[in-house]
């Protein structure tokens, strides 16, 4: 239904935030949760990193319709379920987001989400039980990536914000302020102040005093070489992300 899709969209979208192009990273230059290759792939070979990175409201909403909610028949799942199946489907892609679905509910796993598992689907009783069965499938593929050691503890704190947020609306509850996840951030780097800037140092496990000076900037550039990150001494979403303060 368009009103989930609407709604699944939302949460998805903030977990996906802005521009990103890190060199470990294995999707490569994305934006909004949009790799270039996906991008290329609905609207042009030619289109180029400039381009993605303006792509607009309309464009993405087509690419998450159709690349991922109707791929995965998400308006033939339960709620919860489909939002679970859908942040799989855009994160890890709609194949395995697919395969971890048919393993949670008994069924062949094709990567395909088709009639025969849309009736296991139907026959299982508790939704709230397929949803942390899929999480957990998900969680375990996340922790054999090579990529892990850096990016692993926002990821591991995406699986679980969808696992609480999926588990709310299978009971048909709204998703609370608690529950939604978010992403406003500041990047900070020497000179700053404020709260991000205790965040990151609370992070560091330096001392906190909310003045991003030399010391922290120092500590953050050898977090950040041992982590495999841009060592530039400026923590925005990639640096964040690897901390764990970011999905």
């Amino acid at each position: 239904m368009m009103k989930s899709f609407k709604n699944a969209l939302k949460l998805v979208s903030v977990h996906e935030g802005g521009w990103a192009d890190h060199p470990n990273d294995p999707g490569g230059a994305t934006m909004k949760g949009v790799t270039l290759a996906v991008y290329r792939r609905h609207y042009g070979e030619n289109k180029s990193k400039d381009g993605l990175r303006n792509i607009t409201d309309a464009e993405l909403e087509v690419i998450y319709r159709s690349g991922y909610w109707d791929k995965c028949s998400c308006d033939e799942l339960p709620a919860g379920v489909d939002y679970v199946v859908f942040d799989a489907a855009v994160n890890s892609g709609p194949g395995r987001s697919a395969k971890w679905l048919q393993g949670a509910v008994g069924a062949k796993q094709d990567g395909g989400i088709g009639p025969k598992t849309l009736v296991r689907v139907k026959e299982q009783i508790n939704t709230r039980q397929m949803t942390n069965n899929m999480c957990d499938r998900r969680l375990n593929f996340l922790k054999s990536l090579s990529t892990w050691a850096t990016f692993g503890k926002g990821w591991g704190r995406r699986v679980e914000g969808v696992r609480v947020t999926a588990i709310a609306l299978c009971g048909g509850s709204l998703v609370s302020e608690s529950h939604a996840p978010s992403v406003d951030f500041k990047t900070v780097k020497k000179g700053s102040k404020g709260e991000w800037v205790r965040k990151l140092q609370e992070a560091l496990k330096i001392q906190v005093d909310g003045k991003f000076g030399s010391d922290t900037e120092t500590v953050l550039k050898a977090w950040q070489q041992d982590h495999g990150l841009e060592v530039d001494g400026i923590a925005g979403r990639n640096t964040y992300r690897a901390l764990g303060l970011l999905a």
